[in-house]
């Protein structure tokens, strides 16, 4: 395996590092990072900061130039990650428009639909969610209520959906709904409607996690309104739409990766940092024990993610050992997370602006629950690996 770049990939990675250094908010890379408290604020400052990309290029380097993206090689988005996480660039609040509805749309979208969207998705314009899982359906969206009825010359749709990412700032939802009733496969009778969140059927109501963020909401559906423009790919034919999101919903782990092996770094940082009895932390066997797995962990995943990117260049397309890459950074972010707050031992328990210890771990800690959960939850994944990677027959008892 080859680990070195092109003289074009690095071209390209000189003029990434140098527009960020020119760009990036004022007084980030030295460390004025944080972001308003109020949620409205919040929207704002990363609404504007997703403009500043979309002006300079750098907003969605993967989409065709057609569409205001670059035409980015598979490796140029590596480097592209690599760099953000470098700077702990500010969170892409459009990341759903971005990685996955606007790849969508332009592989199954109408001419009108990319017309009317694509844009908007760049300049941070227009926020959207997607609207999945439900209260009895979370893993299996073949189960989903939500239902479509055609009213004339618009549909009415009613439901409920549950742990919207984003919702509570989305201007619009990427909607999973059902149109009809299959008798033997249920994955038939699924519709995809693009809506608006602005409307009187639509009501948002975020739920609070135990970090205190409101990232996660429920989505209650009241006769909210869509039409025929509105369906992405065919009537029923939904299931279709949803694998392709899919496929671009994985092109995030990489960052997520690299985002893992910089934890890892400050880890180190921090146990060399703090003393117990005047002795550096990392100094005590256990703890290099521990530190040691953990870097060959974090190491081997990464590496496991570079042979998973070399068949996804030989094949167009990423297969199911992406499941591999999710798991595993899932599960070690929140382990790994958990490890540096125990180093912190009983300071480890404050978590307020005034804690004598960086608090970021217990957020990171609180908020590694969530990442098993969305994008398919770490027991899916399991069954995606054993199923389709590993060839073992399928649980019959489901």
């Amino acid at each position: 395996m080859d680990f070195t770049f092109t003289k074009k990939e690095e071209k390209f990675r000189t003029e990434l590092r140098t527009w960020l250094e020119e760009n990036l908010p004022e007084g980030w890379l030295e460390g004025k990072r944080d972001l308003p408290e109020d949620i409205q604020e919040y929207s704002r400052v990363l609404r504007a900061w997703q403009n500043t990309l979309y002006e300079g290029g750098w907003a969605a380097i993967a989409w065709p130039k057609e569409y205001g993206g670059r035409d980015a090689s598979l490796m140029e988005e590596i480097i592209y990650h690599q760099e953000m996480v470098r700077v702990k660039a500010p969170p892409l609040i459009n990341y759903i428009g971005i990685h996955m509805v606007g790849p969508t749309l332009i592989d199954m979208g109408t001419d009108e639909q990319k017309e009317k969207y694509l844009k908007n998705i760049l300049t941070g314009e227009e926020i959207w969610c997607q609207g999945y899982s439900e209260p009895n359906a979370g893993s299996d969206l073949t189960a989903i209520k939500t239902r479509a009825v055609k009213d004339g010359d618009r549909w009415l749709i009613n439901g409920q959906k549950v742990w919207t990412s984003f919702g509570h700032v989305a201007d619009k939802c990427f909607l999973l709904t059902r149109t009809s009733n299959h008798p033997e496969k249920k994955h038939r009778g699924i519709t995809v409607f693009l809506i608006d969140m602005d409307q009187p059927g639509v009501e948002t109501l975020p739920i609070v996690q135990m970090d205190g963020h409101t990232d996660f909401n429920e989505v209650y559906l009241t006769d909210a309104v869509a039409t025929d423009a509105d369906i992405v790919g065919q009537l029923d034919s939904g299931w279709h739409v949803l694998i392709a999101l899919m496929l671009h919903e994985r092109t995030g782990i990489g960052a997520e990766l690299f985002t893992l092996e910089e934890q890892f770094n400050e880890t180190v940082k921090m146990a060399q940092q703090y003393k117990i009895n005047g002795r550096p932390l990392i100094q005590d066997p256990f703890i290099r024990q521990k530190m040691a797995g953990f870097y060959a962990r974090v190491r081997g995943s990464l590496l496991n993610y570079y042979r998973n990117l070399t068949t996804t260049l030989k094949n167009g397309q990423p297969g199911p050992e992406s499941s591999i890459d999710k798991l595993v950074v899932s599960e070690l972010n929140k382990e790994l997370s958990s490890f540096a707050v125990e180093i912190q031992g009983h300071q480890g328990v404050l978590w307020d602006q005034d804690a004598p210890v960086d608090s970021k771990w217990q957020s990171l800690f609180l908020a590694s629950f969530g990442q098993t959960i969305g994008g398919g939850t770490s027991e899916v994944q399991r069954n995606t690996i054993g199923e389709r990677v590993l060839g073992l027959p399928k649980d019959m008892g489901r």
